[in-house]
């Protein structure tokens, strides 16, 4: 009741301000006003927030639903893993550390790394000493062998772990003593760690998996669609991720596989998401919504406003400034559209907003007349 008493002075306060506005958009019959909705103007209109669009044609989509997991995008991601044999000595990151290109990730010390590094003190040495004497003292085969020899050992140190920045680093120094195998490896990519799976002074061997970064600001979520299906499945077609009802992130497909899996008889497709609100985690399972064209574009309107005027569908049509009401004949709803058989063509106005005002108007205009 005291909805229903609410309703009704929501009703007459509109009445007052059309009244105010322009008198002449009532007619009075036996005592009683109703509002003709064909006179009022666009100011009327603003101030009822009734809104006005233009019908297009569109191209009605459907969607493929169905579950998804969320993977790691392994085209950002990196493992992280030492050459030689070594032993770790300091982690400078952990688990969940956003890092850096560059960024020191683990200290690692190396008895390969050692000799190799006392190998280049030898070679650099050798060859500043040649390089400074020069090719009118020292014979052209001793000056390419120390060149040479000076090459190899720094290439062997940089192949064993080390950068080109830490070795010059390293040969700066000029003491040998330095040679103690000791260096960092670096993370090769911005992202976060994603695991470390190891314990200071763990001895680690060539291809050990050390740390893994990964970039989840763009993630994968992998579904699963019938061969039937797949034909109306497209690379680039938009997708919505629902990770609740409420959170929905938009994703386009990237990836369709062309092997089916034996288990499930089913083709994985893989939609890559924005993931930078954070609201993914791999392992995460999702529901998904790929899009799928239906052919060609017809006319189309929101379906809201499309609304059951005494059991007819109608819309309100603005021509030449007046609304008017035109009945029309729909077909199929997609995604919040509704096709347009007969009554509208593409360029013709429509209100998409407010509709229900209007037809509240229309039904006590009505109720006026039959009284």
């Amino acid at each position: 009741m005291r909805l229903y008493r609410q309703q009704n002075l929501f009703t007459l306060l509109i009445i007052l301000l059309i009244t105010m506005l322009n008198p002449s958009v009532y007619a009075e019959e036996d005592g009683e006003e109703s509002i003709d909705i064909s006179e009022l103007n666009q100011e009327q209109r603003q101030e009822l927030g009734i809104e006005v669009s233009t019908v297009k044609k569109e191209q009605l989509v459907s969607q493929l639903i169905a579950p998804g997991e969320v993977r790691i995008n392994i085209y950002h991601s990196s493992q992280i893993s030492t050459r030689i044999s070594a032993q770790i000595l300091k982690r400078y990151v952990r688990m969940g550390d956003e890092v850096k290109t560059g960024q020191a990730l683990i200290n690692l010390s190396s008895v390969q790394m050692a000799d190799a590094q006392g190998e280049l003190f030898i070679a650099d040495k050798e060859w500043q000493r040649v390089k400074k004497l020069g090719r009118k003292v020292v014979s052209e085969q001793r000056y390419i062998k120390a060149q040479v020899t000076r090459q190899q050992a720094y290439a062997k140190v940089l192949a064993y772990g080390m950068t080109q920045s830490q070795v010059n680093s390293l040969l700066k120094s000029n003491n040998a003593s330095n040679a103690t195998g000791n260096f960092d490896l670096l993370s090769i990519q911005n992202g976060r760690v994603i695991s470390d799976d190891f314990v200071p002074g763990q001895v680690v061997q060539p291809g050990d998996v050390l740390m893994e970064i990964s970039d989840e600001s763009k993630l994968w979520v992998q579904t699963r669609i019938n061969p039937e299906d797949i034909a109306s499945v497209k690379t680039g077609a938009p997708a919505d991720i629902f990770v609740t009802d409420k959170d929905i992130l938009q994703g386009r497909v990237i990836q369709i596989h062309h092997k089916i899996d034996e288990a499930t008889r089913t083709l994985p497709v893989r939609i890559e998401v924005d993931n930078k609100q954070g609201l993914l985690h791999p392992g995460q399972f999702v529901k998904t919504a790929l899009e799928v064209s239906t052919g060609k574009k017809v006319v189309a309107v929101p379906v809201s406003s499309v609304v059951l005027l005494q059991g007819n569908q109608v819309v309100f049509q603005l021509k030449n400034n007046r609304l008017e009401v035109q009945f029309v004949e729909t077909g199929e709803v997609r995604d919040n559209w509704v096709e347009i058989k007969s009554g509208l063509k593409a360029g013709e106005q429509i209100v998409t907003k407010g509709m229900f005002l209007l037809k509240s108007f229309m039904l006590k205009s009505q109720i006026g007349d039959s009284d």
